[in-house]
């Protein structure tokens, strides 16, 4: 009996010590509630960056929020990445474009999830499967943030946001390390010191919001030291821009993608087709609009505006807009006046280069200059409509000390960037400074004018631009273009009027370098060529309003694929490398119809500069360095030379056309056994007699 009472007694003491503990926690609960600061309070004293995305800033610690608006949950944005300044070693440099995507902002709760988007497949919304569109399609959750406070009458979420962009949520910047490769021969950055890194600077426009973060890295104990350009290699710093971009509203049509012309495309799979080929690919442009839709002629409501840097040397400025501006021949061809302007940046300027909403011919001269151009662009992965393009310069382009370091210890100057493989990758530049650097060497062996030194540099510096706004058009290569004109052509004087040698611009080409100064025609093809005419003519001709009476004039322009002048064949094609490709006239280090006979004759011309070189005396107190790299160049271009004349023997030749196109020939047709025996003979010339060199 007292054992019972003691334990009644007992279990309501401890009853009613819970129950007093449970009321206290829940005051407590509310109190904390009633504590929990307020957006106004969170934010008050922050700097404010308005705009699309609205940014916060504490003037004192630098620790930055984000303000959603409740419209802004749920809908698509588009996000990119690029390099505002990097280290070649790392596989990054200023420049360098990185992953764009579409995501979506979504509240879980008291989160909020940043959600990218997978924009590589179609449903027809017709078709019954539609409803199980996201079926084994993974959505990709890059980010979760809590949320800091909600302002109950607007609905807006306050969000932190350093945790965000001092990570590698939206990107990846840190290497993959190639797992074949020696660990005592590669660079590696180490680990992302989220301590040293830090947002450099917040910039908020109506349309686009952009952050800049420098990203520091850690590596204790590194294998490599890298170059010079790396200050300490156990300690590296680099700075990318993230943009977060607004899905344009406007009356934008998508515009199919034909084989028959080379384009930048968003690659998209209907996967309720059951055609043979289920591709709804859509090409990059810009959207180019005339002001008089009636009007043959008209210029357009926003023309392609490019800028060129203040950094670029003054001497080259006149030049580099005149060789831009020859594209608005083409554009006039499609209906456009003024399609294309070129303006300088003002050395006061209130914007910087890296602004997305410029498009900007910038110039650098690195220590390891990974390109000497290179022109990227990005485009809405829904559409294909283009948002922003820059063209990267190297002085190294004009500066022959990287090129001789290639020759000479064998160092490429044209290196793919290791950190985001790009489908933009453009060695162009490389193929112009070797062939230009023969033709700068076989002009002194020549005893050559000044006046031809000039239209040399003019001539690659013309190409080079021609060709990397040619790829912010959303042109990609055409290695067969250089198929248009005959030996003959290319040495006559006319071409000096056309001011074409190729097709197209957008080819590798080799030196068109004749034996004398009053021979010498064009260098380089000097304005867009017919390919590039018929290219923007089905690119940005006006569209019909009826979309099967639009869809058959493009096959209309396309249909025109069969004509000789405007043969296409890309990267994927051509065969610049042993066992790659099938069609010889797909190419680089090129030129002529008769690529052979060109390939032989500008091997004996640089036998005959060779033989003139031996006879060079350097002047007292000079190295013979001169000597060497011209030596050490020929014997590359001899090499470059044999490769063009030897894809003959066993070519095939291959034709983009349509079944039922007219003027089509065959799919596939091998090369005529006269050739290939021209093409042995050739070699057997040049390259394999005991005197050939």
């Amino acid at each position: 009996m007292k054992w019972t009472v003691s334990w009644l007694l007992w279990l309501m003491l401890s009853t009613s010590q819970t129950w007093a503990a449970g009321e206290a926690a829940a005051d407590q609960d509310e109190s904390d509630a009633d504590a929990k600061e307020t957006v106004a309070e969170l934010i008050e004293g922050d700097q404010h960056y308005p705009g699309l995305f609205s940014f916060y800033r504490d003037t004192e610690t630098g620790d930055t929020t984000l303000l959603l608006k409740p419209e802004q949950l749920n809908q698509e944005f588009i996000y990119f990445i690029h390099i505002a300044n990097g280290i070649v070693d790392a596989g990054s440099f200023r420049g360098a474009y990185g992953p764009r995507f579409v995501f979506t902002i979504e509240r879980r709760f008291d989160e909020v999830a940043i959600v990218r988007q997978n924009t590589a497949f179609y449903f027809d919304p017709e078709n019954a499967i539609s409803g199980a569109a996201e079926a084994n399609i993974a959505r990709a959750v890059l980010a979760v943030q809590p949320i800091l406070a909600e302002d109950e009458e607007t609905g807006e979420l306050l969000i932190e946001t350093d945790s965000l962009f001092l990570s590698e949520s939206f990107s990846q910047l840190t290497p993959t390390p190639n797992p074949d490769a020696d660990p005592k021969t590669q660079f590696t950055l180490g680990g992302l010191d989220k301590d040293k890194s830090q947002i450099v600077a917040l910039r908020s426009y109506p349309e686009n919001t952009d952050i800049e973060v420098e990203y520091a890295f850690f590596n204790a104990a590194p294998l490599v030291s890298g170059s010079d350009a790396v200050t300490d290699s156990r300690h590296i710093a680099i700075r990318a821009m993230h943009s977060l971009i607004e899905m344009p509203k406007n009356d934008y049509q998508p515009r199919y993608a034909d084989a028959r012309l080379g384009s930048f495309n968003q690659q998209i799979t209907d996967l309720t087709s059951t055609e043979v080929a289920p591709y709804r690919d859509v090409i990059n442009r810009w959207h180019l609009v005339k002001k008089d839709p009636s009007a043959a002629l008209s210029e357009p409501v926003e023309p392609i505006t490019y800028w060129i840097e203040n950094t670029t040397p003054l001497a080259w400025r006149s030049m580099i807009r005149s060789a831009a501006l020859e594209w608005n021949k083409a554009f006039e061809k499609a209906g456009f006046r003024n399609a294309v302007e070129v303006k300088i940046q003002p050395d006061d300027a209130d914007w910087e280069a890296g602004d997305l909403r410029y498009n900007v011919l910038r110039w650098t001269s690195s220590p390891n200059p990974p390109f000497g151009g290179y022109g990227p662009s990005f485009a809405n992965p829904r559409t294909g409509q283009l948002l922003g393009a820059d063209i990267m310069l190297e002085f190294s382009f004009l500066n022959r000390s990287t090129l001789a370091r290639e020759l000479i210890q064998g160092e490429s100057v044209s290196t793919t960037p290791a950190l985001w493989p790009s489908d933009h990758h453009c060695g162009v530049s490389h193929v112009l400074g070797l062939g230009g650097a023969f033709a700068e060497l076989a002009v002194k062996a020549a005893g050559g004018s000044a006046k031809i030194e000039e239209q040399l540099t003019r001539d690659r510096l013309y190409y080079l631009i021609l060709h990397e706004i040619g790829h912010t058009l959303g042109m990609n290569h055409n290695m067969k273009a250089t198929q248009l004109l005959s030996r003959d052509q290319i040495s006559d004087p006319s071409v000096k009027a056309t001011g074409i040698l190729a097709g197209s611009v957008m080819d590798y080409p080799a030196v068109n370098f004749a034996e004398t100064e009053a021979e010498q025609t064009l260098f380089y093809t000097i304005a867009p060529g017919p390919y590039d005419d018929w290219y923007i003519e089905y690119a940005y001709s006006t569209a019909l309003a009826d979309a099967p009476a639009e869809a058959a004039r493009l096959a209309e322009i396309a249909a025109r694929s069969s004509e000789p002048q405007l043969v296409f064949g890309n990267d994927a094609d051509d065969m610049r490398y042993p066992g790659s490709g099938l069609d010889p006239r797909v190419n680089i280090y090129d030129l002529s119809s008769d690529s052979i006979g060109y390939a032989a004759e500008h091997m004996a011309l640089m036998q005959t500069t060779l033989n003139k070189m031996a006879v060079w005396s350097p002047n007292d107190g000079a190295s013979y360095q001169e000597a060497v790299e011209g030596a050490a160049l020929i014997i590359r271009l001899w090499g470059t030379s044999a490769g063009v004349i030897s894809r003959w023997v066993g070519g095939v030749y291959v034709d983009r056309s349509v079944a039922g196109q007219a003027d089509a020939t065959e799919p596939f047709i091998p090369v005529e056994r006269v050739q290939q025996k021209r093409a042995m003979a050739a070699l057997a010339d040049h390259l394999f007699a005991p005197n050939a060199f």
